[in-house]
């Protein structure tokens, strides 16, 4: 068993790499891998830790694929499951010099939406130390979003940390309301709360960093990491200690996608490690500050050595 799961809809990915052009206007495309908790799988993986990816893929050439780059980046496909009932996932994605790109998706009746629960009950967990969700999973259909609250529960019965990041998708949602009270619910249940300034706003009604973690504090969590942009993040823990963790100065923003999953994965890794709340978010901002100077999903998570220079460079210490 792995020391950090997840799970998640992986998708294929075609990015434009025509500049500045509409998706329906561009012809080329470079064809990569991509989602939220796929993200943050690599990204954890590449810092040397074992990681298991629950999700469902079609038995298609889209399907083959997410498989053979998960297996080449030794992320364990024992709970990938297969189903030739449904296909694989996948999205378009324009690019931009300058801003957010345009995504448009395919994933309506995916594969993914229509996952099993039961693979919850398969999954060995002796040697778990952190898992994550995200709200992005559970928008996928009444299947996902059970899997999604069984698995938290299953996690909260056996004490192992679980991390959850709102990662709002409205698009994804019936509506605004199911989406804030279902991502309040699924928070609920995690240990340490990772939202984003403007997320927190959506959810809980204001746009103050204390406040916003005061909201999930009242609950289970242990602590809150409210993302503040360029700024850095904002912490605050059960008991009343906060402070904020300044952000690492970026030249110039590629592309804004992945940021959010790479400051995930370093609070996730540093916990993993041992280390506490101040370095686990200073590591979360260098590799989020780091994955906007790329255009791929994750192109920008790095090595333990590139993390390494890159708190030298910032004369910033682990």
């Amino acid at each position: 068993m792995s020391e950090f799961l997840t799970i998640g809809e992986p998708l294929v990915v075609f990015c434009s790499t025509d500049v500045d052009k509409t998706i329906s206007d561009s012809v080329h495309f470079n064809k990569v891998f991509g989602g939220a908790e796929l993200n943050v799988s690599v990204g954890v993986r590449r810092l040397g830790h074992s990681v298991d990816y629950i999700g469902q893929v079609g038995d298609d050439p889209q399907g083959d694929f997410i498989r053979n780059e998960l297996n080449k980046r030794k992320i364990s496909t024992k709970y990938l499951l297969g189903t030739d009932k449904y296909m694989t996932g996948y999205q378009m994605k324009q690019l931009i010099s300058h801003g957010d790109p345009d995504v448009f998706n395919f994933r309506k009746n995916s594969a993914a939406s229509n996952i099993d629960s039961s693979v919850i009950d398969s999954i060995d967990m002796s040697d778990l130390k952190i898992a994550h969700l995200t709200g992005i999973f559970p928008s996928k259909s009444k299947k996902t979003l059970e899997t999604s609250i069984l698995l938290a529960k299953m996690l909260n019965k056996k004490r192992i940390t679980l991390t959850f990041d709102p990662n709002l998708r409205p698009d994804l949602w019936p509506n605004k309301e199911t989406m804030i009270k279902t991502i309040n619910r699924l928070a609920s249940y995690a240990d340490i709360v990772l939202p984003g300034q403007d997320e927190g706003k959506i959810l809980t009604g204001s746009d103050d960093p204390e406040k916003i973690a005061d909201f999930y504090l009242n609950g289970r969590a242990k602590a809150v990491f409210v993302k503040i942009g360029p700024k850095g993040s904002y912490v605050k823990t059960k008991d009343g200690h906060s402070w904020i963790v300044p952000g690492f100065e970026v030249s110039e923003v590629v592309d804004t996608v992945g940021a959010g999953d790479g400051y995930a994965l370093g609070v996730i890794t540093a916990l993993l490690e041992g280390k506490g709340y101040n370095q686990a978010a200073r590591r979360g901002n260098a590799i989020g500050s780091l994955q906007v100077q790329t255009h791929g999903d994750n192109d920008g998570y790095p090595t333990r050595e590139e993390l390494n220079k890159y708190y030298l460079e910032n004369e910033v210490e682990e």
